[in-house]
């Protein structure tokens, strides 16, 4: 039986965090904005929380595939057996990976909130930082989206990759060309996955460079 490539561990940048160590009496613009960039990362611990339940999904599927390998193609029972076996976990994943969006599509509606009160700062330099930091954001954003439904597709293929070893009569050109469909689908996973996290890290730094720029007291917590 043909391999797949084993899929490597997705590991997600997650957003710096902040505290405001004083606050002024009245609550300021820049206080504002603190309050809606901190609640958007509240809102991203749902996002955090599916990253160890996925790979431990994917780690299961991966045994069960190769489980399927050592098996002889007279084996048909036991092969459909695993094949319904890790349907079921990426069904699961599936679940996850929807969660995931709710998480970010959340945080990011918050985030939002930010972009009106940038016009009443009145310090240019300030005002350059938070606008460049709302476009890094989005283009956060953009790259979750694209790696989200790249891994939706991915989940499609594995998926349709164990509906056909359910197939008694299975050809091996069908099957391999399902493979190489699946193993060209994580490829772009991967490639969307280091996206993403170059887009964090280019945020987080454009976040911190506002938070200097302004005259909050601010403390980071990695």
């Amino acid at each position: 039986m043909e391999d797949k490539d084993v899929r490597l561990k997705l590991v997600l940048a997650g957003l710096l965090s902040a505290v405001m160590l004083t606050a002024c009496s009245g609550e300021s613009t820049q206080e504002e904005i603190y309050q809606h960039l901190e609640k958007s990362v509240e809102l991203e611990v749902g996002f955090v929380e599916q990253q160890q339940p996925i790979s431990e999904l994917e780690q299961q599927e991966q045994e069960i595939y190769q489980d399927i390998s050592d098996l002889g193609i007279d084996q048909y029972e036991e092969i459909k057996t695993l094949a319904d076996e890790a349907i079921t976990t990426i069904e699961e994943r599936e679940t996850l990976t929807g969660n995931e969006r709710a998480s970010i599509d959340n945080a990011k509606e918050e985030f939002d909130k930010v972009v009106p009160l940038v016009a009443e700062l009145e310090e240019a330099e300030l005002k350059t930082a938070a606008e460049t930091m709302i476009e890094e954001m989005n283009q956060r954003y953009d790259a979750f989206v694209e790696l989200n439904e790249a891994y939706k597709t991915s989940l499609t293929l594995d998926k349709e990759l164990y509906e056909l070893l359910k197939q008694e009569d299975l050809e091996e050109a069908t099957f391999s060309e399902q493979v190489d469909e699946v193993n060209a689908q994580y490829q772009v996973v991967v490639e969307k996955n280091q996206l993403f996290n170059e887009e964090t890290d280019a945020f987080n730094e454009a976040k911190r460079q506002f938070y200097e720029q302004s005259d909050l007291n601010i403390s980071y917590e990695e």
